[in-house]
Order: structure tokens, then C-alpha cells, then sequence
């Protein structure tokens, strides 16, 4: 067994009552809300593994949109902290209560409470972790976790895609975008995909999409009617928001889904229901990963799904771009420019 590491008390770092501020542990940190610049560089003390807890010596850390919104303030977090939620690497200690994990072994988490991915280290909640299959590499392993079981339980439950059921797809190039097209094919959905650019609406398409949309040549809502002959489709997945919410409503078919789980372009604007109405009955839904992970039981279920369609070769997970730890400011410039077309990853 690994010892566990020592802290010291005092100072202002991540505010976890198990952590301080000292040398020893390589983390970025956000002490003001803001742009990219305020992700800076610091050292602090290593978290001991509480209850139920696993001390996971990182290997790969996730950049998400999540990490975005909380850098800026749009989800409220007390200051200062270390930002990502996302991580994989070898389990260096176990807390106290953990029976189904061991030191040495290889895991991957997509949420975690203390908000410490971007670290060398990180004491995560045993029950959010899962392990990583032998065969799946560091990098890929990481584009697997949030990103990838996002797109799970959003084609599974979200809404479920069927045999022949029409989605709409936006930001498909994008990192959950491009795994949506994958698994909504793979459960036999007819998926029409939007991209911005020549080159994105490639790869829409070498994900599988039955029909891609160049959003930056032609409108996609009048492309929609066209190919669903005016019917609709059965479920839009927008993860841009501001810019195109209104027009997703509007490609729905009567009592289809609009699932808007992100926002790329900016916040959705207060709606009123008799919006629902008016649009055919539709549905409406928010989702967020947390909600469909609520037991180490369902979490571990949508991994193997995960885990499984990529020894099928039916999921492609795409590292568009590494960065060292130190370059998390650089990182979420890209993702913000939108210049990547996959998952960014960290490399503590």
C-alpha cells in the first residue's frame, strides 16, 4: 500500500478541507473568474483520500466546455480552485470503505466533486470511477469518459434512439458531437449532422452521418424539412444554444424531443412553455451527466456500453489535441476558437 501523503495546514489553495497550500503537487488554479489568462500555474499540497476515496496519480486530464463555464463564472464555484472534473491514471492510494479498487490500478473518472483535474493528482469518490480496459490507451481512455458516456446516456435515455429514427445532430465534428453520430448509428438512427466548414462536415461524415449540413454555407432548418420531407425529425441534440435553439424547435416533428445539452454560442433565453405547445407537443430537456450516474452500478453499465462499441469499431475516439498541464490556458483558447475537432487533453 502507498502511503498516504502528508499535508500542511494553512494558506489558500484549492479550498478541500483535506488540502493546502505547499510544494509537492503541479495543479492549475483559478483564483478570479475570467478569460483563459486567469488558469495559472501553481503547487500544492497533495489531497489524502477520504472516505470512500481513491488517490488517483494522473496520467491524462479531460478539457471540457464544462471546465469553460466554471473558468468564467456562468456555474458559481468559491474561489480559488482547481478546475477539471475529468481524469484517468493509476490509483496511488485508497481511502478508507473501498474494497473494489486497489493501489496500482488503472481508472478513469468523468466527475469529480472536489474539482481537481487539473493536477498531477486528485482524490476522487471510488463510486465515480471505473476501470480502464488494458487495451485502451491513456489519451483515448480520457476522450472515453465524460465525453464519450455524455453521448451514452444522451442516445440511450435522453432521448433513446430506435431503428430508423431521424436526429439531428449539431457541432458534429465536435468532441460529444462526432460520438453522438457513432452511438445514434450504431442504434440503427438515421442522423443528419450539422458542421461549420468543409473540413468538419468531412469528418461528420466519416463518423457516419447519413446527411451533413454546412451550417456556415446554407440554413439548416429549411435542409431539415428537405430531407425529412417535411415530416421533422424525431430528436434534436444541440449543444450550441443561443444560436440555434429556436430553429432546432422548429425542425422537430410533432411530440419529438429537443435535447439541449450545452451552449456553445451562449445561454438559452428564458422560454415560455406555450413555446412546447405550439411547436407540436415536443419535449424539452436539459440533461447533465450527474443525473444519469447516480450508482457505481450505472455508471459502470454505460462504460462497458462505451468500452464495448469501441472493441466493436463502432465508436472512434478522436484526440484532436495534448497539451502539457501547464498549457491549460492554451487549451481552452482552441476550445473556445471551436479549432479543435475532438477531445483536448492534458498531460499532467
Amino acid at each position: 500500500m502507498v502511503p498516504r501523503p502528508r499535508t500542511r495546514a494553512g494558506g489558500a489553495g484549492n479550498p478541500s478541507p483535506r488540502t493546502g497550500v505547499g510544494r509537492g503537487v503541479k495543479a492549475i488554479r483559478i483564483e478570479r473568474t475570467g478569460g483563459p489568462d486567469v488558469l495559472q500555474p501553481a503547487e500544492i499540497d497533495a489531497p489524502v483520500p477520504g472516505e470512500g476515496e481513491l488517490l488517483v496519480r494522473q496520467t491524462a486530464a479531460g478539457v471540457n466546455y464544462f471546465d469553460v463555464y466554471m473558468r468564467m463564472g456562468t456555474y458559481p464555484r468559491a474561489l480559488p480552485f482547481v478546475p477539471g472534473r475529468e481524469g484517468v491514471g493509476i490509483v496511488e492510494a485508497v481511502g478508507p470503505g473501498v474494497s473494489w479498487f486497489a493501489t496500482g490500478m488503472r481508472v478513469g473518472y468523468a466527475e469529480s466533486p472536489n474539482q481537481g483535474g487539473y493536477a498531477e493528482v486528485n482524490a476522487v469518490p471510488a463510486r465515480l470511477c471505473v476501470a480502464i480496459p488494458a487495451e485502451i490507451d491513456d489519451a483515448l481512455a480520457c476522450g472515453a469518459m465524460l465525453q464519450a458516456l455524455t453521448a451514452q446516456y444522451l442516445v440511450s435515455d435522453s432521448f433513446a434512439v430506435g431503428l430508423g429514427d431521424h436526429v439531428l445532430v449539431h457541432a458534429a465534428a465536435g468532441g460529444v458531437g462526432r460520438l453522438l453520430v457513432q452511438l445514434a448509428k450504431r442504434r440503427g438512427g438515421v442522423v443528419i449532422a450539422t458542421a461549420g466548414g468543409p473540413d468538419k462536415c468531412a469528418l461528420a461524415a466519416s463518423a457516419g452521418a447519413d446527411h451533413v449540413i454546412d451550417y456556415r454555407a446554407v440554413d439548416f432548418e429549411p435542409e431539415v424539412k428537405r430531407i425529412t420531407g417535411g415530416a421533422g425529425v424525431d430528436a434534436v441534440y444541440d449543444s450550441v444554444g443561443k444560436d440555434t435553439w429556436e430553429r432546432s424547435l422548429r425542425c422537430l416533428r410533432p411530440r419529438g424531443s429537443f435535447v439541449l445539452y450545452g451552449a456553445a454560442s451562449g445561454p438559452v433565453p428564458p422560454i415560455d412553455p406555450l413555446r412546447f405547445m405550439s411547436g407540436g407537443s415536443v419535449f424539452f430537456s436539459r440533461p447533465t451527466f450527474t443525473h444519469f450516474a447516480r450508482t457505481h452500478g450505472e455508471l459502470s453499465e454505460r462504460a462497458d456500453d462505451v468500452f464495448d462499441a469501441i472493441r466493436e469499431g463502432a465508436l472512434e475516439i478522436r484526440v484532436a489535441a495534448t497539451y502539457p498541464l501547464a498549457d491549460a490556458a492554451r487549451a481552452h483558447r482552441d476550445l473556445e476558437a471551436r479549432a479543435l475537432t475532438g477531445k483536448a487533453v492534458l498531460i499532467p
